[in-house]
């Protein structure tokens, strides 16, 4: 059933193949063919849909082209839920010029937007998602574990076609609570997920939620789940929910690519980093992923795989 379409106009510049192409967490970049494919869990956690996103050409004028959306999944699917989480996955529900406004103040993330243009953190589908791909890869192969999510998801959850390939949403939280064991996910890992889904259901892991409480309190309360620390908690939260200005002072990827491009010769301290961050807010966040994802380009070095793992969380 295919329950609708929608198109969602960017505020400043945006890129859809950034977004496709970028690789963290449990998506993998790659190829790019005009059409990113994303299958998920409605907010709410009891619907699944698939989605088919493409862009237009930029504008006469260099704006930003119309991102068209086409949906699958139930028939009765809410297309404004929809519309809100896909905004919310590739940060469309921002005001872009506000970050070519930190470029202009900063010229090095003005080189860093030059060579990324259009470049938004894509996040997780929501923190539920996080949640459970924290849950199944914590220690483990990050590629081997997309591998189990990808079975678990076409065994437990939903197949949809989305322009000729199959893609598979994870299960919903009540799905989930059913499986007992999978092959390839540890034994210790089924009972975190179901840790999981309850949160989920009990609409601890609303995004919505979990925004209202700000970041400091949502990340101290999600490290109630079995499996959660501080770490996986940032994660979640920064990535899962759409936090523009959290600064991640102590990530030593960031740190060190932020050493050489502002030519500190080592990477800032703390306070130095607080600093050099100021002239960014409020989309912090955003800097941070852009700093990660495009400072090898600029540096001429080789891609680091996983560039948006959470506000540089890694």
């Amino acid at each position: 059933m295919q329950p609708g379409s929608f198109t969602i106009t960017p505020c400043g510049p945006f890129s859809l193949a950034e977004a496709a192409t970028f690789g963290f967490g449990q998506r993998a970049g790659g190829s790019w063919d005009g059409v990113m494919r994303l299958a998920f869990c409605l907010d709410g956690y009891t619907d699944q849909v698939g989605v088919e996103v493409r862009q237009d050409e930029a504008g006469p004028q260099g704006e930003a082209g119309a991102v068209r959306c086409v949906v699958h999944g139930p028939a009765g699917a809410d297309l404004g839920r929809v519309r809100g989480q896909v905004a919310r996955v590739l940060s469309l529900g921002h005001d872009g010029r506000e970050f070519s406004r930190v470029g202009e103040r900063d010229p090095v993330i003005g080189r860093l937007q030059a060579v990324a243009p259009g470049l938004r953190p894509p996040l997780f589908y929501s923190p539920y998602e996080a949640a459970a791909w924290c849950v199944l890869s914590a220690r483990r192969p990050a590629r081997q574990m997309m591998q189990a999510r990808d079975r678990l998801s076409r065994a437990h959850g939903r197949v949809f076609d989305l322009a000729g390939e199959q893609v598979a949403a994870l299960p919903a939280p009540g799905q989930l609570l059913a499986v007992d064991s999978f092959p390839g996910i540890p034994a210790d890992r089924m009972p975190r997920l179901h840790g999981v889904a309850r949160a989920a259901l009990d609409g601890r892991l609303d995004a919505a939620r979990l925004l209202d409480q700000g970041p400091e309190q949502a990340m101290a309360g999600l490290q109630a789940l079995d499996g959660i620390g501080p770490f996986y908690s940032s994660l979640i939260v920064v990535r899962g929910t759409g936090f523009t200005d959290v600064l991640p002072v102590g990530e030593p990827r960031a740190l060190d690519l932020a050493g050489r491009l502002y030519q500190l010769g080592a990477p800032p301290s703390e306070a130095e980093f607080r600093r050099l961050a100021e002239p960014w807010k409020p989309l912090r966040t955003w800097a941070v992923v852009l700093i990660r994802a495009a400072a090898p380009r600029l540096l001429g070095e080789p891609g680091t795989g996983q560039a948006g793992a959470p506000a540089g969380v890694r």
